[in-house]
């Protein structure tokens, strides 16, 4: 599939930096997370009687990569809106890249996607972010507070679940095609694919 446009897709444990590392490299980006199926779709996976949104059945990979798809090919797309303390697409909004040659698509499971998004022909690179457990452990839990997404205790007990599993999440995410990288040689990476499709063009 020959695009105009491509998608380097960063993945990395929730609460590692994936939001704010994807605006640091200047490209238009796709929030993943907007893809969550809603609270009530009988297909959510159950762990203990509570839906599990750490697992990869919680969220719609399917349409995740028809939207990259389609802003590859066009440029732009209506994307969904999605409120996590409503468990819930609330909206859509206009998605535009077309001053750019690459965009970012970033979340948790951006991995999960990076084989379909290869044979599209639409991959530019694929990553996972590293970064020390103990500083992704209390950037998450600030960051959920802040954003009241659920009740404390439930964070605090997911921010630890979550702790524990990190480098198992990590592996996963490595083993299906997003090399894990620090901050810096992430960014660096980033650029350099950019200015290679730069030149191309």
């Amino acid at each position: 599939m020959n695009t105009p446009h491509h998608v380097v897709l960063l993945a990395g444990p929730s609460g590692s930096g994936k939001s704010y590392l994807a605006r640091r490299t200047g490209l238009p980006v796709l929030c993943l997370d907007d893809f969550y199926k809603d609270g009530d779709d009988p297909s959510l996976p159950r762990r203990d009687g509570l839906v599990d949104w750490d697992s990869p059945q919680s969220w719609d990979a399917e349409a995740a990569v028809a939207t990259i798809a389609r802003l590859a090919r066009d440029g732009k797309a209506e994307v969904p809106v999605y409120a996590i303390g409503a468990d819930r697409r609330v909206a859509t909004r206009p998605f535009d890249v077309t001053g750019s040659p690459l965009f970012v698509a970033e979340g948790i499971f951006a991995a999960e996607i990076v084989e379909e998004c290869r044979r599209r022909g639409v991959l530019a690179g694929a990553y996972a972010l590293r970064r020390p457990r103990g500083a992704t452990f209390l950037r998450r839990l600030a960051r959920d507070l802040a954003e009241q997404r659920k009740a404390p205790r439930v964070l605090v007990r997911r921010g630890l679940a979550l702790l524990r599993d990190e480098p198992a999440v990590l592996r996963r995410q490595a083993g299906l095609g997003a090399h894990p990288l620090g901050a810096g040689e992430l960014l660096r990476r980033v650029a350099d694919l950019l200015a290679g499709h730069l030149w191309r063009s």
